[in-house]
């Protein structure tokens, strides 16, 4: 049974298993999810709209309501959180002020609470656009998606909308300052723990450089009925073969 949509622009904070005690802030509509990715394992289920950009400009919560919410609660919560982390309902950085939001946020972060961090949880697919890689980059933490090696498992596990290629985010990717690769793996008929799969995603993550990859698993209901948790002795083999490489990397 996949999980509730966050209801309001702020919740938490909540204990992250990546980043301890952590701030959100959902930057999408709330009452259904937006996503560039429609991605098997999605704890929100299935993404109602599939797209990059919304018709509706109304729909998105305004810059001046984000920025009035997080500083009232980083003027009252104690203990101040270790981190303010851009989450949600689908793909943050798809929101159509985003650059002005992080800076805005950084802001408030030193003024309120300046021994916080900073972090985003993307799914990669914006990293194209320069403007997002920069306001990505003036955040302290940039944790990344990147689950597959190939075109072809990128376009049936994470089922991204029209127009987006998985080499493009590659080549995105490697211009994000001390990148985090988060990687959620999966076993079953359409997951992507295969052989063939992880070689050829182990050659991107060498490719990358990052400064740590996540590796995690299925913890939540999913919408596929084709995939299944992978084993935690697998992942811990799959972090076995990046420290090979010299590769930090931490199953979570």
């Amino acid at each position: 049974m996949t999980i509730p949509l966050k209801w309001t622009i702020i919740y938490g904070p909540v204990n992250s298993r990546r980043l301890g005690r952590s701030l959100g802030i959902n930057l999408l509509p709330t009452d259904y999810k937006l996503c560039t990715f429609n991605c098997l394992y999605c704890q929100y289920g299935w993404t109602k709209i599939h797209a990059n950009h919304l018709p509706d400009k109304e729909a998105w919560p305004s810059v001046s309501n984000i920025v009035k919410e997080v500083e009232n609660v980083l003027r009252t919560i104690d203990p101040l959180p270790a981190y303010i982390t851009f989450s949600g309902n689908g793909e943050p950085t798809l929101h159509p002020h985003f650059p002005e939001i992080v800076s805005e946020i950084n802001r408030l972060k030193m003024i309120y609470s300046p021994e916080s961090q900073t972090a985003v949880l993307s799914n990669s697919t914006t990293v194209t656009n320069s403007d997002i890689r920069g306001a990505i980059n003036a955040l302290d933490v940039r944790i990344m998606k990147l689950d597959c090696g190939n075109e072809s498992r990128f376009q049936r596990y994470n089922r991204p909308s029209e127009g987006i290629h998985f080499e493009e985010i590659v080549t995105g990717l490697q211009m994000i300052e001390n990148v985090t690769i988060q990687s959620l793996f999966s076993d079953g008929q359409e997951g992507n723990s295969h052989l063939d799969d992880l070689n050829s995603w182990v050659e991107k993550i060498k490719m990358l450089s990052p400064y740590q990859v996540q590796i995690y698993t299925i913890q939540r209901g999913y919408p596929s009925k084709k995939i299944k948790p992978l084993s935690h002795e697998c992942l811990l083999e799959i972090e076995r073969r990046l420290a090979s490489e010299n590769i930090p990397a931490k199953v979570y």
